[in-house]
């Protein structure tokens, strides 16, 4: 073979092929020759409208310019009679053979033959095989690539451009150049974001767990209790009276067991990504650099492979051989060599590449210490597949005392087996005394431990990796990729322990996504067009329907997105604007007991720093707390409103029922804007107290309306912070009806009025201005039947107030419900009115 440089090397030799001489040339590619752009016309983005992005036109461009990659396949080829593809045997291989078959020009020549080896090891056996096998390259899964290439780009830089224009500069402090968003990369982030709402939405309970210590033959024994542990002290106390009382623990039973711990199976990407993060304190890209570079310079094998199961050809003979002399574990492998290796468990085949394995021997001094440490795992882990199981006797002694049951465990290991070698999987050596069953041992003291559930942690990078690999988000190159984007986004933060700790910005993005769509963050999308693309590789669709359907789909979703990016803004300014700008503390939050800020800047809205919440607020007036009361239905802190102007109208309302109403017809909401048809709840809609048909609370329109509206189908509603001018207003339009003025108090009562039905309502006058005789000042009565009340009440708005208008009940659900007369409506469609 003769040897020369070019963009990559180029190998030649004289050989068979099919039976006949023929001159061979080998060269190579690195990675893919093409990837996916717009043209240059899109390239602007001021010019570009990102929706236009969707049905724009895509370019295949070189990958690496300054590789000439296409240029040297080219020359290369000319001359060549038949081309032998020998690419990785997975869908990106398949694709990057037809790029291949693009820049050599072979599929528009007459009578030049394109094969394609199918081989998922190097081994000579497998690539003798191969050859003698060849077959034509499958396009169906070429395509399969082109189209989720095709589908990320468009996707992911129409909602990256949009996002990035719309925040970028809006707030000082958001620290993040680009808001990008990816079909993977963001599912990546949603699983981050979701771990932290889970930690800070967590409540911890109290639990108690009993244990009793005995001293046997020498040795003090702490027994565990076979409840666990009680969420209630008076009854673990109980039960630790019954111990105590008993005061002896009876040996009931002793099993003995032989276990086995089963030495791992081959090692692919995935699992050497998980622990080099977990174990070695590797990044995913950085462990795939350091692989990459061992793998380039010869000392492991193909570092990309999702296979765990070797290949039936695979020399193990000579790569124990390899590692022979190592000075760390040589007389370890030597012991393999003489007592005979043990055959790997069988794995999962996904035909690509074998697992990764050790090439040749190596010292810390050639590598350097990070590739070291990578280097020396993956020959532990190898060495550990050849190794025997780890055997270990489990004894477990059981326990009566007081009728309860307590166990101890003992664990005695037979056989390290692979543990050797990998010794941080060792099984654990617990020493325990001898016991005769029957035998009756005195308790030498009870201890009742108190603890608290926690939260889960914060994901570690490898708890991530899993759940990507488990939802099929990214592939063994991209996760990496993908884990490392959020991380320079600054959506997440690697923390102690490489736990991933979202940021502000990141919350912020998912909690965005979840308002406006949760489709958008959800694996569900991934898997969504992984199922299509998955259709285009069986060759059951057509390359460019579903890209077109897929595509038709993202561009509802991104019409709809930018329709509703003022609630992903919301959050955006609530969290980044200074605190002089964003609002002020006003009141605790019914869900995490926190300070809710208030941002009085249109739309009015609250905002709860700890479970990343908005809440939006009636617009345009004043909001204040309201006597520190407090919501019976969801314990947050009511406010006022009160609306500008003499004649403003003031009334109380809780934040979480004005944006969530928790009654089923509510279909008159304040603020809302007249539209034909249903009202949907939007901003500064929403319930307050004088909707609320709550049947007791003080607050509510049950409790606190008087009587039906003379000008519409409304309820007239005390207000209560009207003091001294007392006065009713309207729940729906703006007729307000003043009470007797100077009064000290006036409030509601539960009675009413025998002929209207409307509320009985207690004044209690000025001792100085009082109209009732001999100096009395509390005085009962309906506004409307009552002759001196009624004389001292005033419409300020709309026709005049007599007893005899419409006064049929007064909106409490008796009666006409003073919302029209007509049934409700059911909204939500539910089995209420069956």
């Amino acid at each position: 073979m003769s040897s020369r440089r070019g963009s990559t090397e180029v190998h030649e030799f004289d050989g068979m092929f099919l039976g006949s001489p023929a001159y061979y040339k080998v060269t190579s590619v690195i990675g893919h020759v093409f990837s996916v752009d717009f043209p240059a016309r899109y390239q602007d983005w001021n010019a570009t409208n990102p929706l236009d992005l969707f049905d724009a036109p895509v370019v295949k461009t070189e990958s690496t310019p300054k590789a000439h990659i296409c240029r040297h396949l080219s020359q290369e080829a000319r001359g060549c009679g038949h081309l032998v593809l020998w690419l990785d045997c997975d869908r990106e291989g398949e694709n990057i053979c037809f790029e291949v078959i693009e820049c050599t020009g072979f599929q528009s020549r007459d009578g030049k033959k394109v094969y394609r080896a199918r081989f998922s090891s190097v081994t000579e056996k497998d690539i003798l095989k191969a050859m003698n096998n060849l077959v034509e390259p499958n396009k169906n899964e070429a395509l399969a690539v082109d189209a989720r290439q095709e589908i990320d780009l468009k996707v992911g830089v129409a909602f990256t451009r949009f996002q990035t224009s719309y925040f970028n500069g809006k707030y000082g402090n958001l620290d993040s150049r680009v808001i990008s968003y990816g079909p993977c990369q963001t599912p990546t982030l949603g699983f981050c974001v979701q771990r932290h709402l889970q930690i800070t939405t967590f409540k911890p309970e109290k639990f108690w767990a009993l244990h009793p210590y005995i001293i046997h033959k020498g040795h003090e024994v702490k027994l565990e209790w076979e409840r666990h542990r009680l969420f209630d002290l008076d009854v673990t106390q109980m039960f630790r009276n019954f111990v105590k009382e008993d005061g002896k623990l009876k040996v009931i039973g002793i099993s003995e067991k032989q276990e086995t711990k089963g030495r791992p199976t081959g090692l692919n990407t995935v699992n050497l990504l998980k622990v080099a993060s977990s174990a070695l304190g590797f990044g995913p890209q950085l462990a795939m650099q350091l692989a990459e570079r061992l793998y380039t310079q010869g000392f492991i094998s193909y570092p990309r492979t999702e296979s765990t199961a070797y290949p039936s050809s695979f020399d193990y003979k000579g790569t124990l051989g390899a590692l022979a002399r190592n000075p760390v574990w040589g007389d370890y492998v030597q012991q393999l060599l003489s007592d005979g290796y043990h055959k790997p468990r069988s794995g999962t085949d996904a035909g690509d590449h074998p697992p990764i394995t050790p090439m040749c021997s190596a010292t810390e001094d050639v590598l350097g210490h990070d590739a070291w440490k990578l280097y020396q795992y993956i020959c532990q882990h190898f060495l550990g597949t050849l190794a025997p199981d780890c055997k270990y006797t489990r004894i477990k002694i059981e326990f009566e005392s007081g009728g309860e049951l307590f166990h101890c465990v003992g664990q005695h290991v037979v056989v390290k087996g692979f543990t050797s070698i990998m010794p941080w999987l060792a099984v654990t050596q617990i020493n325990i005394p001898q016991f005769t069953e029957g035998e009756k041992i005195d308790i030498s003291r009870i201890e009742v431990d108190e603890g608290s559930t926690r939260p889960p942690d914060y994901l570690s990078e490898s708890e991530l990796i899993s759940l990507m690999e488990k939802n099929g988000i990214g592939t063994d190159a991209s996760i990496p990729v993908h884990i490392n984007n959020i991380c320079e986004r600054n959506y997440v933060q690697v923390q102690a322990g490489r736990r991933l700790v979202p940021t502000p910005l990141g919350i912020s993005l998912i909690r965005g996504y979840q308002c406006i769509d949760p489709d958008l963050c959800l694996p569900d999308i991934r898997s969504f067009i992984e199922h299509q693309i998955a259709l285009v590789a069986k060759g059951q669709a057509d390359h460019s329907l579903v890209v077109e359907h897929v595509i038709d789909q993202f561009k509802r979703k991104f019409s709809y997105f930018v329709k509703q990016i003022e609630n992903m803004d919301a959050l955006f300014e609530a969290e980044f604007s200074p605190l002089s700008e964003s609002g002020r503390m006003l009141s605790k939050c019914g869900k995490c007991l926190r300070y809710m800020k208030h941002i009085n800047s249109q739309p009015s809205r609250l905002y709860c720093g700890t479970c990343e919440e908005i809440y939006y607020t009636p617009q345009k007036g004043t909001i204040k707390l309201y006597k520190e009361l407090t919501c019976p239905l969801d314990n947050f802190e009511l406010l006022i409103f009160s609306m500008p102007g003499p004649e403003g109208k003031s009334f109380p309302f809780c934040p979480y029922c004005y944006n969530n109403p928790p009654f089923e017809g509510i279909d008159n909401l304040f603020g809302a804007s007249k539209t034909v048809g249903a009202v949907k709840l939007g901003k500064g809609a929403g319930m307050p107290c004088f909707l609320c048909p709550h049947p007791t609370c003080q607050h509510s329109m049950i409790s606190q309306g008087v009587c039906a509206c003379p000008e519409c189908d409304g309820t007239l509603v005390l207000d209560p912070v009207s003091a001294p001018r007392w006065r009713l207003y309207c729940n729906m339009c703006n007729c307000l009806v003043s009470l007797p003025e100077g009064a000290h108090r006036i409030s509601t009562t539960r009675d009413h009025c025998p002929e209207c039905d409307s509320t009985i309502i207690e004044v209690d006058f000025n001792k100085k201005t009082t109209p009732l005789k001999d100096g009395a000042t509390l005085h009962v009565g309906c506004i409307l039947c009552d002759e001196l009340l009624h004389s001292l009440v005033e419409m300020k708005h709309g026709k005049s107030f007599a007893r005899n208008v419409r006064h049929r009940g007064r909106g409490r659900g008796r009666g006409r419900r003073g919302r029209g007369s007509k049934k409700q409506q059911d909204p939500k469609m539910s089995f209420r009115d069956f």
